[in-house]
């Protein structure tokens, strides 16, 4: 099964996972990841504290955990780009359209998979 597959079936819950330029940690809940191709994801984001360090510092890793069990995926993800306010950014926003009015910019984060472990264990 694919990844895409995989969190397209997959229900539980998500932590992304960043650190600042001094190493000082951040996670915070995110939903599954929106797929562009088999290596790259991207997340919506606010400009809080997890969008600013992954600007400074873009290594990031999104755990998820399936609801009822100690199973789940971890991936190790590397920004590569972003786009603010973007039509790509409102087509694939899962609880708002553009419609609604929105206080303050988002940004699509993009990121390249570049390990995929189990959530127990090291895996490959």
């Amino acid at each position: 099964m694919s990844l895409k597959e995989y969190f397209a079936t997959a229900r539980g819950h998500g932590i992304l996972s960043t650190a600042d330029v001094h190493g000082v940690v951040n996670s915070a809940v995110y939903a599954p990841p929106h797929f562009v191709d088999e290596h790259n994801v991207a997340f919506i984001m606010r400009h809080r504290i997890s969008h600013h360090n992954v600007v400074d510092n873009p290594s990031a890793c999104y755990m998820f955990i399936e609801e009822g069990k100690m199973e789940g995926k971890r991936l190790h993800l590397r920004r590569i780009k972003e786009e603010k306010n973007s039509e790509l950014l409102f087509k694939l926003r899962r609880r708002c359209s553009k419609d609604e009015t929105i206080d303050e910019d988002l940004y699509l984060v993009f990121f390249r998979i570049e390990q995929v472990r189990p959530l127990i264990g090291y895996g490959s």
